[in-house]
């Protein structure tokens, strides 16, 4: 197998989470990195003491050995930055959720899809979290088809962030956007169809209402309820808290047809765990059959070396071994731009029925995805 060379744009949390993944790919490594904030460029640099620290995206496309690109940049960076690889190298790249922030940035993107000659994956972590993935692979046995969905997470508050640039939806795009991008992207791929309409209510309750930057009060949201209607005639339901970090389990999905229920649970990153209260605890998957009656469990156990690289359940080891196939043209791409389009067009549709207390009719948005 050819050795994938990362190049890799932002290397914060999340761009350190993708490190430490990629130093467990066989074939894989880290030839170059691009970071400008000097704490995080240090930290990357002590990470892959062998990959060369350059000062420009520009610089790193120079880097010969780079034959693949990681974006993990804050969210208002990564449409541009894209757009600066197509121009000067494109390459196979993974960039991190969400593809855009705001309705005007849609007809760049369009034009980025019609004209990007190779393989760009949009990072949806959480199609791989090996419960979900499980659940996913038996919902159709289980359900009968899916007729209900439903999506609870039950979190920690945003995490301290560079520049602080998560608490502001301008950055964002919002929390619905944000965060609840997965979710949306879990619906899509759940139910194998786009939704049609979408309700919201949301808002900023508990989290960071007395910080304050630069003079300028934090805005982003920490809490929401979502309702999508599915062209298919299916619905879809997504709860987030983000002031509920002591609940056992992170997320919560169901899905439910005339058949039966199929349900996981996922713990949250396992270095919040309270000591005192032992080992974290163990992904779920229920299977719950309406004939004839009676629950199955089976537990969902994840190599703990994937449990430390990261806070995904595992997730983002396994994102990265279906990208290497695909960046090396041995499997399609499995989260397109499209995909990731119709994430943000979901969560910026919620946040704007949050903020009008409307409806939003997904075929009469501007941002919604060009068939």
């Amino acid at each position: 197998m050819e050795r994938l060379n990362y190049g890799i744009i932002g290397c914060g949390m999340m761009g350190q989470e993708h490190l430490r993944n990629i130093a467990l790919l066989s074939n894989a490594g880290v030839a170059a990195i691009f970071e400008p904030d000097p704490a995080m460029r240090s930290a990357a640099a002590a990470m892959v003491p062998g990959a060369r620290i350059v000062n420009t995206i520009e610089e790193l496309l120079a880097v010969e050995a780079v034959n693949c690109l990681l974006i993990a940049s804050p969210n208002y960076f990564h449409l541009e930055q894209l757009e600066k690889i197509a121009a000067i190298r494109p390459l196979p790249v993974l960039v991190e959720k969400p593809l855009f922030t705001a309705p005007e940035d849609a007809p760049r993107l369009e034009a980025l899809r019609a004209a990007y000659p190779a393989p760009i994956w949009v990072a949806m972590e959480y199609r791989y979290m090996p419960p979900v993935a499980r659940m996913i692979e038996e919902a159709e046995a289980a359900t009968g088809g899916v007729r209900m969905l439903t999506i609870r997470e039950h979190r920690f508050p945003f995490l301290e962030k560079v520049g602080d640039w998560n608490r502001f939806n301008r950055n964002t795009g919002g929390t619905l956007v944000e965060k609840c991008c997965h979710f949306f992207d879990l619906m899509r791929h759940i139910l194998k169809s786009d939704p049609v309409r979408i309700m919201a209510s949301g808002g900023q309750s508990v989290n960071h209402v007395s910080e304050s930057y630069n003079g300028e009060r934090s805005d982003i949201w920490d809490n929401a309820y979502v309702i999508v209607d599915f062209a298919s005639g299916a619905r879809a339901m997504l709860e987030l808290c983000m002031f509920a970090e002591g609940a056992r389990y992170q997320e919560e999905i169901s899905a439910v047809g005339p058949r039966g229920k199929i349900e996981c649970h996922v713990p949250g990153p396992g270095r919040f765990w309270p000591d005192h209260l032992g080992e974290p605890p163990v992904a779920q998957v229920i299977v719950s059959p309406r004939d004839p009656k009676g629950p199955r469990m089976i537990e969902i156990p994840v190599d703990p070396s994937l449990l430390a690289a990261g806070d995904h359940n595992g997730s983002t080891f396994y994102q990265h071994q279906r990208f290497q196939r695909a960046a090396l043209g041995n499997q399609p791409i499995e989260v397109s731009l499209e995909d990731g389009w119709w994430a943000v067009a979901m969560g910026l549709a919620a946040q704007q029925s949050a903020l009008t207390g409307e409806a939003v009719d997904l075929s009469t948005q501007t941002y919604a995805m060009a068939s």
